[in-house]
């Protein structure tokens, strides 16, 4: 059986990882903090590593996302400037096309208002997601872009017994767009085939028996990727699409959003399953 690992956005920023894992700042002298822990991710993604390290060669593939973002973004605080405080909005500010046309919200940059608000228009008239300012989070090349150092381990010895490379997509680099699925931005951009339907990368995971899935955060990337990937798949192929629902946790407020999307995914043929039932 050709069994393949997916595993989304297993990154630094999105981990709360204990203090004796984090590194230094070699200028600041401090810690450098994840920007957007989810609780249990930590936990989530040592069992991930665990299970790249017990099924070895029975693993066919890995492939691994990785948000990536510059830090103006839209869904980044610099981007925007609130009118009652002139000053960008707190992290977890929802924007809406309304409030940006009252004048509550603007884009620093005005020239950016009508392109802005055709964003806003086309994202909520997917019914999926309201704008969020998020912190600055997996900004490229920063230690928050990176893999949980216990995963790339893992992921490492693997790729040298094995002697292939783990499989690496990026999403998010466009900065006009969210992109929480790895599969397509939320409000594709038709000059920018990054923010499309990465068919080769559907392709590839469609080519496996069983794909496990596991990542940060069931509630949005996992979230927004597998419901791209039973849309996109022939209907009949959804049953090899395994949810590791040990190796998946939520954003903090967003408990629901996961446990309706794990409803939904099972409703629709998709399997829940826990990590070491492999």
């Amino acid at each position: 059986m050709n069994t393949q690992l997916l595993l989304i956005d297993p990154q630094n920023d999105f981990c709360d990882l204990p203090e004796d894992w984090l590194p230094q700042h070699p200028t600041l002298g401090a810690p450098i903090r994840p920007a957007l822990p989810v609780a249990g991710a930590h936990g989530d993604l040592l069992r991930a590593a665990a299970l790249v390290q017990r099924l070895g060669a029975g693993l066919q593939g890995i492939t691994v996302t990785l948000d990536s973002h510059h830090r103006i973004d839209v869904a980044h605080p610099g981007f925007w400037l609130e009118a009652a405080t002139q000053a960008a909005p707190a992290p977890f500010t929802a924007i809406n096309a309304a409030e940006v046309r009252a004048g509550a919200f603007r884009p620093r940059e005005a020239a950016a208002l009508p392109r802005v608000l055709d964003y806003l228009d086309a994202l909520e008239a997917t019914g999926r997601y309201t704008l969020m300012v998020w912190p600055v989070h997996c900004q490229m090349g920063s230690w928050g872009q990176t893999v949980h150092a216990g995963l790339q381990a893992a992921l490492d010895r693997w790729a040298d017994a094995q002697g292939r490379s783990v499989q690496v997509v990026t999403k998010g680099e466009n900065p006009w767009t969210e992109h929480y699925s790895a599969l397509q931005a939320e409000v594709p951009d038709a000059q920018d085939a990054r923010t499309q339907l990465n068919r080769p990368l559907l392709a590839a995971l469609d080519a496996a028996d069983q794909l496990l899935i596991a990542g940060e955060a069931g509630s949005h990337c996992v979230r927004a990727t597998v419901e791209h990937l039973v849309e996109h798949l022939p209907a009949g192929s959804r049953g090899k699409l395994v949810l590791l629902r040990d190796c998946i946790s939520p954003v903090a407020g967003f408990e629901a959003a996961q446990a309706a999307f794990f409803t939904a995914m099972q409703a629709r043929g998709v399997r829940l399953a826990l990590s070491t039932e492999f």
